[in-house]
């Protein structure tokens, strides 16, 4: 079940390059790969800056290239892949085999819903494919590699884009590797409100208030029965210790992750819980349990699970 726990959708939201999620999670990953150690970094949804479309994508990536250059002694190689209205086919024949074959992929920030266009128009206008973006990604998931999401970009690798819950969109259907998971980024005091707003807003979805810096490490899948299974492991991090910064850190001053239910139900997590997920093909049947000091717990009716570990879980559905 080791499998099962190791990831392959990371959705996070953080000031800087906290240790936890961008060394353990995310650097590490990449060295263990065999046949390659790369992390393509995707900073698409940066907007255009007085015409020059790099601009800001640069800049995003000068924020990843600095942390991730010190481990390039042990074998990383830190590649960025800019979006440019003038891709020609061998750039986004490169593209596509990068985004195949990383080890790790970072969608990053920026604003989600021009970056879902434009990942979208990638495979439309290159193969005729629309999907083709997240098709890639899904075959990355089942492959057991890990695709991560930061701010934009994790509110990309969810159901749906959260803001859509505020303001109509087009197409706000995000990528799903995240399945039936939708989440508010830099989430912090006083935004309670936000975050019941989006649960209401999807109530098929659980609603997640990631505050800086966290994230939800996750591997999902089906079961020989056909079920749907999702595990989902809430990362609280707390390493950026650089004292000037610290109100941006919202998990030093004791923010939790958040959970919002449709009808006001309420969880906090402070990092190290598990929570496993099972969905009939039909829909008709769904179930969740959390990690917690007595055991595990019905999610939806807080009373104590018949069963002992997420792997008994699984192994009855």
């Amino acid at each position: 079940m080791e499998s099962v726990m190791r990831g392959t959708c990371l959705i996070y939201s953080s000031h800087n390059r906290c240790q936890h999620i961008h060394r353990d999670l995310i650097a590490e990953r990449a060295l263990q790969g065999l046949d390659n150690k790369r992390i393509l970094l995707l900073p698409m949804s940066q907007t255009v800056n007085g015409g020059d479309e790099r601009n800001r994508q640069q800049y995003e990536t000068g924020t990843f290239d600095w942390y991730f250059k010190r481990f390039e002694q042990y074998g990383l190689e830190f590649v960025p892949f800019y979006w440019s209205s003038g891709l020609r086919r061998q750039d986004a024949d490169l593209f596509w085999h990068l985004l195949y074959e990383s080890q790790v992929v970072v969608l990053a920030g920026g604003s989600s819903e021009l970056g879902l266009q434009r990942y979208k128009t990638l495979g439309a206008v290159f193969g005729n494919e629309p999907g083709r973006f997240g098709r890639i990604l899904h075959e990355r998931q089942s492959r057991g590699l890990l695709t991560v999401g930061f701010s934009a970009g994790a509110d990309q690798l969810g159901e749906i884009l959260s803001s859509s819950a505020h303001h109509r969109m087009d197409d706000s259907n995000a990528f799903g590797l995240a399945r039936n998971v939708v989440t508010t980024l830099h989430h912090e005091r006083g935004r309670e409100g936000d975050l019941m707003q989006v649960a209401s807003s999807f109530p098929h979805c659980m609603a997640f208030g990631l505050p800086n810096d966290s994230g939800l490490n996750i591997d999902q899948g089906r079961l020989p029965s056909g079920n749907f299974w999702q595990v989902i492991d809430f990362v609280v991090d707390r390493t950026w210790d650089i004292e000037s910064e610290q109100w941006h850190v919202k998990t030093r001053q004791g923010v939790p992750i958040e959970h919002f239910g449709p009808r006001g139900e309420h969880w906090a997590f402070h990092g190290g819980e598990k929570m496993v997920r099972i969905e009939s093909a039909d829909h008709a049947y769904k179930a969740a349990f959390v990690t917690t000091p007595g055991g595990l717990t019905d999610f939806h009716g807080r009373s104590p699970a018949p069963f002992g570990s997420i792997e008994e879980v699984l192994a009855a559905h």
